[in-house]
């Protein structure tokens, strides 16, 4: 049954000249037809280069959105409509208004895992990766910083020289590890390497031996002579580091890191909505443009090196 969804999401695919993308935190079977597997604004810069028409976007609402911003003549799909991000839906667009106002002349940077409407209300977009870069280069020397509490600490420690004001958000995935969740997998696994995500707590970066985005995570993974890796964040990103490292050893730092929106998406929704053309996810053009505004600024204040 499983090979005759994939074959006919393969034709269905070819058909509608549709491309898929898959976050790197999806379900292992959804990787494995995904045309490209990412984080979510690389997959949607991805989708820019490509020439499709349709691109089914198994990740989150928020990253839907994003490829709409950055497409907005390619259909985006996602299969699941109620796959949201709890972290996103801290903020909204009355709520940064509202705070926003309490500092005058402070330019907000909005990391990508925000609504379109968050991004449409900022000066510049981040990513995890490149966040502490976007602060450092921006003419401000006090910045808002929306919605991660815990990205916006590790930025002030990359850039002690600016005021990082930050909202009281955060990822529910990556803060429910704690210190002593570290230590015990330490002690469990002592010849393996902490590699965490930045959105993980001050006190958890602290005891790593490494942090990093998800797609840092692969490239690191890959480049260091470590065998074992405790890794620290969604453990659906282990599925894709062992399939690119079959000789090494990765372990979930806790083993319920496990974001519940991310594996919503299945073989079975990702036929229905190339079958059905849904569910579709248009910005609003006013919205749009000034979202993507805020997302050429990070382009443009970042230049990657590889």
């Amino acid at each position: 049954m499983v090979n005759e969804t994939v074959e006919e999401i393969l034709e269905l695919k070819k058909q509608k000249n549709a491309i898929i993308l898959a976050h790197n935190y999806q379900r292992g079977e959804i990787q494995d037809i995904a045309d490209f597997v990412g984080d979510s604004l690389e997959l949607s810069r991805k989708a820019v280069e490509l020439e499709c028409d349709i691109i089914v976007f198994c990740g989150v609402h928020f990253m839907a959105e994003t490829a709409s911003i950055l497409n907005p003549e390619k259909t985006v799909l996602l299969p699941e409509i109620d796959a949201g991000c709890p972290m996103a839906d801290m903020i909204d667009g009355e709520k940064l208004t509202k705070w926003a106002s309490q500092f005058p002349n402070t330019p907000v940077i909005a990391y990508v895992n925000t609504t379109a409407e968050v991004k449409a209300l900022s000066y510049a977009c981040c990513t995890s990766a490149n966040a502490s870069e976007i602060v450092k280069s921006i003419p401000f020397e006090r910045v808002l910083f929306v919605p991660d509490k815990n990205l916006a600490d590790w930025v002030k420690r990359k850039v002690p020289e600016k005021e990082i004001i930050p909202w009281d958000g955060f990822c529910p995935t990556h803060h429910m590890i704690k210190k002593e969740d570290v230590i015990r997998s330490k002690q469990l696994y002592p010849n393996a390497l902490v590699v965490v995500h930045p959105e993980c707590r001050p006190e958890v970066i602290d005891l790593a031996d490494h942090v990093a985005s998800t797609s840092g995570m692969v490239r690191f993974a890959k480049s260091s002579s470590a065998k074992e890796f405790l890794i620290g964040t969604e453990t659906g990103l282990i599925y894709r580091l062992k399939k690119e490292n079959p000789d090494k050893k990765f372990y979930p730092l806790k083993k319920t890191m496990i974001c519940p929106n991310m594996k919503v998406t299945t073989l079975e929704s990702v036929l229905t909505a190339l079958r059905e053309m849904k569910h579709i996810i248009k910005v609003r053009e006013d919205i749009r443009l000034k979202a993507k505004e805020a997302i050429e600024r990070m382009f443009n204040l970042y230049k990657p090196k590889n």
